[in-house]
């Protein structure tokens, strides 16, 4: 018994240390290149190096953390290659969602992506930022599922989370949101005509917004990026 609950409590502290790390890196309040200590992770969350170093282990398998032997651990920088894997990886996968989703979209489907829309609508008239990029994950998963394929989300997560810091550090969110909210409309309304070819054309286009950002964020901040993609 005391062991389990000490297994617990270790599980428990490695999931506040990925939670908070995750969260400082993905809005950059840790930015790509800084330098992060076990030792001063461990002092800060009051644990022994244990929970921090498979924490450390679970940022490293999503490609925000570069472990090093003898050296430094620090926030992964952008992998120009990655950053074109992730983007190929989800385009391929909502492509198929968004055709599947127009083909089987009924009325419960319509509701749902209304509900949806009207919730983002309300959320950009509050200015909350944050929200918003929490029912902009929403409005991917419904996507899923009126497509029938609630499993292609999971995948979509993961990969979209890889890119997030990049939109971080592009033009402010308040610009941003209302050509997002309207790429959303234009989804949607495709999907409820039954139009595939309409709805992948607006996905394509929602997935391009991130060219510019990439393309400036190369020229003003080079050293967030990998100096040579393997």
């Amino acid at each position: 018994m005391p062991q389990t609950l000490a297994q617990n409590e270790r599980r428990t502290s490695v999931d506040d240390v990925f939670d908070t790390l995750h969260e400082q890196i993905a809005t950059l309040q840790l930015k790509p290149g800084d330098r992060i200590s076990e030792a001063e992770i461990a002092a800060q969350f009051g644990v022994s190096r244990q929970p921090v170093r498979d924490a450390f282990s679970r940022l490293a398998n999503l490609d925000l953390l570069l472990i090093r032997p003898q050296r430094a651990t620090e926030v992964r920088r952008f992998s120009m290659r990655q950053i074109e894997k992730s983007r190929f990886i989800r385009s391929a996968i909502e492509k198929e969602v968004l055709r599947r989703a127009a083909d089987l979209c009924d009325s419960d489907g319509e509701a749902r992506l209304n509900a949806a829309l009207a919730e983002q609508e309300a959320v950009i008239e509050a200015k909350n930022v944050e929200r918003f990029g929490q029912l902009d994950y929403k409005f991917h998963e419904i996507l899923c599922g009126i497509a029938q394929a609630d499993y292609a989300f999971e995948v979509i997560l993961e990969e979209k989370a890889k890119v997030d810091r990049l939109c971080m550090l592009g033009i402010e969110k308040e610009q941003r949101i209302p050509e997002l909210l309207d790429d959303h409309r234009q989804i949607a309304a495709a999907i409820v005509a039954h139009d595939a070819d309409g709805a992948i054309a607006a996905g394509v286009k929602h997935l391009s917004r991130l060219d510019v950002t990439i393309e400036r964020i190369t020229e003003t901040n080079a050293n967030y990026f990998e100096s040579a993609d393997t």
